[in-house]
Order: structure tokens, then C-alpha cells, then sequence
């Protein structure tokens, strides 16, 4: 069972659902230590006391507050755990909305809620199936780590989860990040959205939805250990510059068929758009009068 990283309650209304929170999520990448080139020593960080100069055990090390470089105000686990807030000990709800209302960028972290004993079954039960049903999510307040935190209750697989969420003044405005003013035809939009169709998939399983890097990383551990020539890399391709939008979108979207053929059969894809005939190509017989059409602008590629 993964380890419990906090105790409380949900607080829905006047029910009350005690929980366990536990990781949602495993981390299996591989980790490295620091050595000394030389002699292969492990380096360590040591927690070195700065007026006594010498290291200092766990059970002298606490947290504070540094008001001055000559005054610390100590805090220590039990304050925190005991914070003037509601939020401390329970999850509270405080609204539910759709799914879709909330700009993913907000959502974070993932946490199972476990159900707290036999006394808590019923209603977190309750509260599943109603979530279930409202096809919406709860928005809460909690209180971990020395902080508030608004959070995201969904249901998964008949389990809720909370998701961490940032604060709206946590999220920065993408405004200066923006493109220079640009056009793009109908044509293009359509030969995009061709190539989405080609590259959609029912859901984010497969190889190519697997950790390659970790493998690669393991494989040079593997080889090193055994004393074997290093896997090689394959050579990067060098991106092309695209002249021809129309062209690159149309090469994409065959390219993508091709390879879905080879694996989980053709998808169902739009057709590309046609390129449109302009009337500059056809040498009218003799010259007429063409009408204006107010407010028309001719496309850009």
C-alpha cells in the first residue's frame, strides 16, 4: 500500500467523509548519485550548523521564520498542524462546476482519497456517486505544507482524486509569449485538421506513449557494466525550414496514414481540402467589366 501523506476529512456541506491521501502517481525514472571522479567517493550533503560550524543531527534541525539575520521565530510541525483555519483538518468544498470550465494549466499533482475506516464508506460512497452523476467536479480549500491550496475533486475508477490546483494569481499571462500578427487560409485550417484526425487514438496507451528515456539511460547502464560498446544514438534530422505550408501539412497527413496502416489499421480522416482554381489562371475570351465585391479580401497562403 503507498504511504499515507495526510489525514483528515472531506467537508461536504454538514457530512463529513474522513480520508486517507495517498500518491496517485510512481516515479520509475532512474536516479543518480554524486561521486568523487577520482576514487568514486560518494559526496554527501551535510547539514552544518553556520556559529558552530560543525554538522547537526535531524533532531536538532526545526523550520523558522526569519524576521532579522539576528531573529528567528521558530515554527515547528505542531504549529502548522494547527493552524486557525478550517482548511487544516479537512478538505472543504466550496463549489462544484464543469469539468470544462477549468483551464487545465491550473490543475497540478494528483492524490487518491482513501475512504477512513468502515464509518467513512457510506458516505464517500455517497459523494462518488453523486459526482458521478453531476458529470462535475468539486472545487476545495485545504491546508498542507505550510499553506492553503485550492484543489480539484474528480471521480476515477469509482475512487476520488484531488488535484492540485494554482491560485489565478499564480498563473502567468501568456500575452507577451504571442506571435507576431499573422494569416492563415481555410485551406490550411482544414489540411491541419486532416493530420489531427490521422494522429487521434482512443486513449494514451502504445509505444509510443512509453518511457523511451528511462530505457535508453538503463541500456547505457547495462552496457557500462558490463564493459559493451554504448548504444548509439540514432543522427537527429535537422528541421526543415517550411516554405510551403500547404505542402508540408499534406506530406504530414500521408505520412501519418502510412504509419497507421502499419499499426492499428487506417483511421477515419477528413479529405484534404482541393486547392481552389483563381480565376488569374483562365484567359477570359474577350475583356468584361468584373464587379466589385464590396468588403472582400483576397486569402493569403
Amino acid at each position: 500500500m503507498p504511504r499515507t501523506i495526510w489525514s483528515g476529512a472531506i467537508s461536504f456541506g454538514l457530512v463529513t467523509v474522513p480520508i486517507n491521501v495517498v500518491g496517485a502517481s510512481e516515479d520509475h525514472s532512474i536516479h543518480f548519485h554524486q561521486y568523487h571522479l577520482p576514487d568514486q567517493g560518494r559526496v554527501r550533503y551535510r547539514k552544518v550548523c553556520e556559529l558552530e560550524d560543525r554538522e547537526v543531527p535531524q533532531d536538532e534541525i526545526g523550520k523558522g521564520y526569519e524576521v532579522t539575520k539576528t531573529q528567528v521565530i521558530p515554527i515547528t510541525d505542531e504549529d502548522l498542524a494547527n493552524l486557525p483555519l478550517p482548511t487544516a483538518k479537512a478538505i472543504e468544498i466550496d463549489a462544484f462546476v464543469p469539468l470544462e470550465s477549468v483551464d487545465p494549466i491550473r490543475i497540478g499533482e494528483g492524490y487518491y482519497l482513501q475512504p477512513a475506516g468502515p464509518v467513512a464508506a457510506k458516505p464517500y460512497k455517497l459523494l462518488v456517486k453523486a459526482l458521478s452523476r453531476s458529470s462535475k467536479v468539486a472545487v476545495a480549500k485545504y491546508a498542507w505544507s505550510g499553506r492553503e491550496r485550492l484543489g480539484l475533486l474528480r471521480v476515477r475508477d469509482d475512487v476520488l482524486v484531488l488535484h492540485a490546483m494554482h491560485w489565478p494569481d499564480e498563473i502567468r499571462d501568456p500575452a507577451e509569449l504571442l506571435p507576431p500578427p499573422t494569416e492563415v487560409s481555410e485551406e490550411e485550417i482544414a489540411s491541419a485538421l486532416a493530420l489531427m484526425d490521422t494522429m487521434t487514438v482512443d486513449e494514451l496507451r502504445g509505444p509510443e506513449f512509453e518511457d523511451r528515456y528511462t530505457e535508453a539511460v538503463a541500456q547505457i547502464i547495462e552496457a557500462k557494466r558490463e564493459e559493451k560498446p554504448l548504444p548509439q544514438a540514432p543522427e537527429p534530422e535537422e528541421p526543415a525550414q517550411v516554405l510551403d505550408l500547404m505542402a508540408a501539412l499534406q506530406e504530414s497527413v500521408q505520412k501519418a496514414k502510412a504509419s497507421r496502416s502499419e499499426g492499428a489499421g487506417p483511421a477515419e480522416v477528413h479529405e484534404l481540402p482541393k486547392p481552389k482554381k483563381t480565376a488569374a489562371k483562365k484567359q477570359p475570351a474577350k475583356k468584361t467589366t468584373a464587379k466589385k465585391t464590396p468588403g472582400r479580401r483576397p486569402r493569403s497562403a
